[in-house]
């Protein structure tokens, strides 16, 4: 058997109609919510930053404070946001290998009451994140002399978002049956 490498010719026409035979790709945004799109712009105002800090500091050899505390804070908005979208769609660490071994009943008591849990742990920081705002909230930052309580708003609006997907997320989990961590292969398309 030779290991030689087979080309045919084709010509430009044939390369053509290749193009015209395939279906157009439609983009299908219906799996993103509004904290996708807060949290995409959020990034592309911190990568702005990031590069203004880059260019003025390196091309310019004067760079602007500034931008290195805005990227900070929108990379601290980005996380907290972005993570309303990961409790929506069951991507945070979880470990499953109990739910493996487990009954249906006992595992499915178990994972209900790690929604509950999930519930109250996300509602309490949000009581502690406004508490925060209110003893701090009026601090200034460092360069620009703007109150830090709306970077802490951002941290709020996450975990508001955050209690409020688990609340959905549960109720999916409870009208379902199962929970991604009774069986991650229904989740993940490995499930037959």
């Amino acid at each position: 058997m030779s290991t030689a490498e087979l080309h045919r010719r084709i010509t430009a026409d044939e390369i053509a109609h290749t193009f015209e035979e395939s279906e157009p790709v439609t983009a299908d945004l219906s799996p993103y919510a509004a904290e996708d799109w807060l949290a995409l712009a959020i990034f592309w105002i911190m990568a702005l930053c990031v590069f203004l800090q880059f260019f003025t500091r390196y091309a310019l050899n004067d760079s602007y404070a500034w931008t290195e505390e805005i990227a900070t804070y929108c990379l601290i908005a980005v996380v907290f946001v972005g993570s309303a979208m990961c409790v929506r769609l069951s991507r945070h660490i979880q470990v499953d290998l109990l739910f493996r071994y487990l009954p249906h009943l006992p595992a499915r008591v178990l994972s209900t009451a790690i929604d509950a849990i999930r519930i109250a742990f996300f509602a309490y920081a949000v009581k502690l994140i406004w508490v925060f705002i209110d003893v701090i909230g009026d601090e200034r930052m460092t360069t620009i002399k703007f109150p830090k309580k709306y970077v802490y708003y951002f941290v709020l609006f996450g975990f508001v978002l955050m209690s409020l997907r688990s609340v959905q997320v549960a109720i999916q989990n409870w009208r379902r049956g199962y929970s991604i961590l009774e069986r991650p292969g229904a989740f993940d398309g490995t499930e037959a």
